[in-house]
């Protein structure tokens, strides 16, 4: 897949089949169209293109919301965008006179000059131009004129499930990750550097890898303790076992048991409390599970957001590095508690609930 990162960068083509939106989310629905896209695309030959924008459009209408919050990181949406098998994805700047351009004007000067469109692929309730006035019934008036076909993917061929981004965000939101997966066909992810923190979590045997999310209009979820898996590019740790253990528990009885199976798997990884110092610039992707936390950590007064991801069976230094975290399942709230004995007691039964989840 081809990537610019600004429309004029882009070479009409002479047989393209073409769709346009911001995507966000590249949710179940927006796959559908693009999955038909890239279809006719190869049925006549021609090559397949996305047209969307960054900043998002709502960013520029409304640079007075400061609660615009998107799915995924322009990063994020053209890695998805590209295992769907796309030919050029094209991320042009959304800007105001973009957004005042009649109908005409933006079939004619963007979809046919620019691209070289000679299909649309669209769904039900795209809209374009000034004051959003642009639909459907406009691409198919001047199809005849400017030569090209429209191929309209119906609303219950996209929301066989009512999914929606809108829908999406407030799952997000409210920590249903498990929904928010539904509707997305992929765990939702948030992608950081790792930078130091004030090592509590180590001095509680559960070191944790501290996140930095740069983009500020990325989508956090609720506070709360998540199972994860932790995608990352990391040297192989020399000292790291990987018995084929699996942490049983059937009810609260068998916590202590549980616990003490995960602190001898941990005694098999951790030696001396030590780190080894991989070498980030060689780095392999490899992926491992833990329990990741987010909240203002108010059992030692936190004054800020952390994003935290404690990575099980682990022992890397990786500061600097940027890992990915896939979100599986919510565990529990946010909650202070009257010590750290207690925190470190609830964090050993999320780290057993978080086993058992990802198994």
């Amino acid at each position: 897949m081809k990537i610019y990162h600004h429309i004029d960068e882009f070479k009409s083509l002479t047989n393209a089949v073409v769709t346009i939106g911001t995507f966000d989310g590249v949710h179940i629905g927006h796959q559908k169209i693009i999955s038909r896209l890239c279809e006719v695309a190869r049925k006549n030959n021609a090559e397949s293109v996305i047209l969307t924008f960054f900043p998002h459009p709502r960013m520029i209408l409304h640079p007075e919301d400061e609660n615009i919050k998107l799915i995924n990181t322009i990063q994020e949406k053209a890695e998805l965008l590209k295992k769907l098998g796309l030919d050029h994805l094209i991320i042009t700047p959304f800007t105001r006179d973009f957004s005042n351009l009649t109908a005409e004007s933006y079939i004619r000067d963007i979809l046919v000059n620019k691209l070289g469109t000679r299909q649309i692929v669209i769904g039900y309730d795209h809209r374009f131009g000034k004051d959003r006035q642009g639909g459907l019934k406009d691409l198919q008036k001047y199809s005849v004129q400017y030569k090209y076909e429209v191929e309209e993917i119906p609303e219950q061929d996209i929301h066989d499930v009512a999914v929606s981004s809108t829908k999406i965000r407030q799952s997000v939101l409210r920590g249903e990750v498990t929904i928010a997966s539904d509707f997305l066909g992929y765990p939702f992810e948030l992608t950081g550097k790792v930078i130091k923190g004030d090592r509590i979590g180590r001095k509680l045997g559960y070191p944790t890898a501290n996140l930095f999310i740069e983009e500020t209009y990325k989508l956090i979820p609720a506070d709360g303790i998540y199972a994860v898996t932790v995608i990352l590019d990391i040297d192989q740790p020399k000292n790291r076992n990987s018995p084929e253990e699996s942490i049983q528990t059937n009810n609260d009885s068998d916590f202590q048991h549980a616990k003490s199976q995960i602190s001898d798997l941990k005694s098999k990884i951790y030696k001396d409390d030590g780190l080894q110092h991989a070498q980030i610039s060689n780095l392999k992707s490899q992926i491992f599970k833990g329990m990741a936390y987010i909240g203002h950590r108010p059992t030692v007064n936190g004054m800020t957001r952390n994003i935290e991801v404690n990575i099980f069976d682990f022992n890397i230094d990786i500061y600097g590095a940027t890992i990915r975290l896939n979100f599986h399942h919510f565990i529990r709230h946010d909650e202070k508690f009257n010590s750290l004995d207690e925190l470190k007691d609830q964090l050993a039964r999320d780290e057993i609930s978080s086993r058992k989840l990802l198994q």
